[in-house]
Order: C-alpha cells, then sequence, then structure tokens
C-alpha cells in the first residue's frame, strides 16, 4: 500500500501517514530509486487492529472510572 492508500483508509493526509512512518507508529518499507515509501498489507491490518485495542482499553478504563466516583 502507498502512503496515500494508507491516508484514504484512515481519512488523514498523505504527510500525517508519513509522519506517523517516521515516527515509528506504523511500520513501513521504502522501494525504488526515489525511495517510495509502501506499507505492507498485514502489517497495516494489525496497525487497524492495535488501534481497535488501545480504544476498547481506554472505552473499559473510562467504564470503571466512572463506576467508582
Amino acid at each position: 500500500m502507498t502512503l496515500t492508500d494508507v491516508a484514504e483508509e484512515l481519512q488523514i493526509s498523505a504527510a500525517a501517514v508519513r509522519n506517523m512512518v517516521l515516527k515509528g507508529e506504523l511500520e513501513a518499507f521504502q522501494i525504488g530509486g526515489r525511495g517510495q515509501w509502501r506499507v505492507d498489507s498485514q502489517k497495516f491490518e494489525q496497525f487497524i487492529e492495535q488501534l481497535h485495542e488501545e480504544q476498547r482499553q481506554r472505552v473499559a478504563e473510562e467504564q470503571h472510572t466512572d463506576q467508582h466516583q
């Protein structure tokens, strides 16, 4: 997948995706003479699953906190 493909899937800018790659938040690799970035589709799916899991944990923590107030 190109960074543009990833950006479209996440509904964010390609620049934001590139920043995620450069920060190490999203695994990608460079190919070709111009060093175009690519994201393996399986790695992207894992990234999405990780985002979902983090969201589930945040919701669970918020519910736990709300119950103890």
